[in-house]
């Protein structure tokens, strides 16, 4: 069966959150603590007041994995604040899809929604114990701008 890239929807919340919960429940490549019901996975990525794109890639009916831009929080009075015309990057794949080239074809989809809405600078902040992490941002082309005592955070320059 073919994998298709597509934007997610609220049907996909049960499986997204399938896909996210097991990772938080492994522990060390999420900076999420707590699992996520399809509420929070609906108001969070699928229809996230800032968002450009959530995308899911799919085979039949399951969810590898899971890319959402959006913009950075105007309003973000907490540590780490970035400009208000910069947006964050996540990206979620499954353990059993590792090394299928899922997060290659969700940031292409993910480029295509960014250069759409005119974005300049994407962000990835990354657990420094979540090395597949880091090296798939690295990957993609993100290059470190600022080390935190927890994360290193990567930027994504299109222009």
């Amino acid at each position: 069966m073919p994998i298709v890239v597509r934007p997610a929807r609220r049907p996909d919340a049960p499986a997204m959150c399938q896909l996210l919960n097991a990772i938080i429940r492994e522990g060390g490549t999420t900076a999420h603590r707590e699992a996520f019901s399809e509420e929070k996975m609906i108001a969070l990525y699928i229809e996230a007041p800032l968002g450009i794109a959530c995308t899911v890639a799919t085979e039949g009916e399951d969810v590898l994995g899971f890319q959402s831009l959006e913009w950075c929080d105007p309003n973000w009075t907490g540590d780490h604040a970035l400009p208000a015309d910069w947006t964050v990057i996540a990206t979620y794949v499954a353990q059993a899809a590792h090394g299928q080239g899922i997060g290659r074809m969700l940031f292409s989809e993910t480029i295509k929604a960014a250069r759409a809405a005119g974005v300049k600078t994407i962000d990835a902040t990354i657990r420094h114990e979540n090395t597949g992490g880091l090296a798939y941002y690295s990957r993609m082309g993100f290059v470190d701008y600022h080390q935190y005592d927890e994360a290193c955070a990567k930027r994504f320059d299109l222009t």
